[in-house]
């Protein structure tokens, strides 16, 4: 607990870093439903007054809901096309609110219940269904953005110059910010640029704010302000569907939060976190805003200001109840001209893309199987998001899902990742092969021949068998991980010839014909399409480095950050004794074998690796 003017002055910096996406949600959702400035204006100060209650629940907490960490909750950008779907399905205007806050609320009980048990469905949502889900979000979002960059989708003026003047400039001002700019400054740069943009509107004449002066000082958003809410089957299938995925944006929030202020993270904080999202969601719904999920700008601004009191957190939700009652403030967020919001939305949803991108940068894309997982749900998406209207072809209860690319997306992704990477799979664990095309289990593996087992492991390592055998002779093994250990043994006790054999098997980094098991390593950092200038640093050091120690350098390419790093450490590793680099050496195969034996068992049994490594995460 930080003195009160610390905890004040923290704690506006983090409404600051969280204004600008808190407020675009409503504004986003009111221009495509046909909401009058009336409405938005409740809208904005109801969104601003349930992320002050949410932040609090999440941050502060009570009984066994909240994380009690510096998380700040608000409106997640994953809902908002689906809630455009719903409302526009529904008739839009306030009649599509009320189908909305039915499903809100709904998704919202949904969340609260199932949050003890998420642990058991993460697997569920593995990178390729994240990664897929969450570059969808960005994508689909993109054209609402256009739409209010040439002047708003109720009355769009794509010719006018003015629109591309204040929307290209709102753009490039968020660019040079974060280009010239670092720390705060950075983080606060969408709010900047949606100031200066509205700033130069209004003194040019584009933007009128004659609704302030309307407005109370002092307002209230009562339960049911828009009526009783109203639900709807596919609407609230569509809804639960969002909370899944905003479930598993929270959970890794909450990992990440938890390193930053050192603090181990369990299930149970999981499920404290997930009730707490369920609870503000189901608020939210009665009065009058939207589902909620911890907000990772927040995150990363924890992280760069390195103040770790969730009572900061604590205090920008307060912050946000005081603004939240007074309406003028939200008179002002309603008098952002649509190109310069556009311009703004622009660079967020762009942002929300390529984290989607990072996220499936861990996949695995050798394996056809997740080729067909993006591309099919992506395709999906975008084929609803640019033909919204396809949606009419099919059943009322039916257009809520096919009438938003993000729901038929991220069901697509889901359901494909179910169908190819768990159905099918037999009794006990197994621990080599792939579903559909035969699986090699524990127990056979214990009553195979030397030649059998050599057949099946040898690729672990590169070329040379030896070690392989040495693993065989340790049998019988107990589980996965004794396999995996006795590998590892075999490896460091074997004869010192017998491990220069293996050393020299393994390829030059960056080389041109290196195999199917290297090239599926080295490609990890892009060393399989090095450019000839970045080819001729690579077999420059692996020459020297040969010449040095009479064995290829061997890097486990998985655990390097970037070629520079591999470049950097590996011409650092010249200055070794050769005993140093045959220890070296050995490592990294070990590492290396790490990997491939970890590839054939997620292969071979996604469903155990999948809670393995969820366990392994939560201790």
């Amino acid at each position: 607990m930080l003195p009160p003017a610390k905890l004040a002055v923290y704690g506006f910096q983090h409404v600051l870093a969280f204004y600008a996406g808190a407020v675009i949600v409503p504004i986003l959702l009111a221009g495509a439903i046909g909401l009058n400035e009336r409405e938005l204006i409740h809208l904005i100060n109801a969104d601003l007054f349930t992320c002050g209650i949410a932040s609090i629940i999440q941050s502060v907490g009570f009984w066994k809901v909240g994380v009690r960490l510096p998380l700040l909750q608000g409106v997640t950008f994953t809902a908002v096309s689906p809630m455009i779907a719903i409302g526009m399905a529904a008739g839009g205007g306030t009649d599509g609110l009320l189908v909305i806050y039915g499903s809100v609320i709904v998704a919202g009980l949904f969340t609260l219940l199932i949050a003890p048990v998420f642990g058991k469905l993460i697997r569920f949502f593995p990178p390729v269904v994240t990664g897929s889900v969450i570059t969808i979000i960005g994508l689909a979002l993109l054209p609402v953005a256009a739409a209010d960059a040439v002047g708003g989708a109720d009355n769009p003026h794509p010719e006018d110059w003015h629109n591309l003047a204040f929307a290209l400039g709102t753009l490039a001002l968020i660019v040079v910010i974060q280009r010239v700019f670092r720390g705060f400054m950075a983080t606060v740069a969408v709010l900047i640029g949606l100031v200066a943009g509205t700033l130069v509107a209004w003194a040019t004449g584009f933007a009128t704010f004659s609704a302030v002066g309307e407005s109370a000082w002092f307002g209230v958003t009562t339960p049911f302000f828009f009526g009783i809410p109203k639900f709807g089957l596919a609407a609230i299938v569509s809804m639960i569907v969002v909370m899944l995925i905003t479930a598993v944006e929270t959970t890794g929030d909450v990992f990440a939060t938890g390193e930053i202020v050192d603090k181990r993270v369990g299930k149970s904080d999981i499920a404290r976190a997930l009730r707490a999202d369920g609870l503000a969601t189901t608020i939210g719904g009665i009065f009058n805003s939207f589902p909620y999920t911890c907000f990772a700008e927040n995150v990363g601004l924890v992280r760069l200001t390195r103040v770790k009191s969730r009572y900061v957190v604590a205090t920008a939700g307060a912050i946000m109840i005081v603004i939240g009652l007074v309406p003028k403030t939200g008179a002002i967020v309603a008098g952002i001209p649509h190109p310069v919001l556009g311009g703004a939305a622009l660079a967020m949803f762009a942002t929300v893309a390529v984290v989607g991108f990072q996220t499936l940068s861990r996949v695995d894309f050798h394996d056809h199987r997740n080729v067909v997982i993006v591309a099919s749900s992506v395709g999906l998406a975008m084929f609803v998001t640019a033909q919204p209207d396809v949606a009419k072809a099919l059943p009322e209860w039916a257009q809520v899902v096919f009438g938003s690319g993000i729901t038929l997306g991220s069901i697509t992704a889901i359901v494909l990742n179910i169908v190819f990477h768990h159905i099918g799979r037999g009794r006990g664990p197994a621990v080599a092969g792939s579903p559909g095309e035969g699986t090699v289990r524990l127990e056979q593996v214990n009553g195979m021949s030397r030649e059998e087992f050599v057949a099946t492991f040898g690729r672990l390592f590169q070329g040379e068998t030896a070690v392989v055998g040495h693993a065989y002779d340790r049998r019988p093994f107990a589980d996965t991980d004794a396999l995996r250990t006795a590998f590892q043994e075999a490896l460091f006790a074997a004869p010192r010839d017998e491990q220069r054999a293996l050393m020299a098997e393994y390829p030059d980094l960056g080389g041109l014909d290196i195999g199917e098991d290297s090239e599926r390593d080295q490609s990890a950092a892009g060393l399989t399409r090095l450019a000839d200038e970045d080819q001729q640093e690579f077999e420059a050091l692996a020459a020297t480095y040969r010449e040095r120690f009479g064995i290829p350098l061997i890097v486990c390419v998985r655990d390097a950050h970037n070629r520079d790093h591999i470049l950097r450490d590996g011409a650092l590793r010249l200055t070794n004794s050769p005993a140093q680099e045959h220890a070296a050496a050995l490592i990294e195969i070990a590492k290396v074998a790490n990997h491939r034996f970890a590839d054939l068992v997620a292969d071979a049994n996604p469903i155990h690796t999948a809670r393995t490594s969820w366990t392994k995460s939560a201790r």
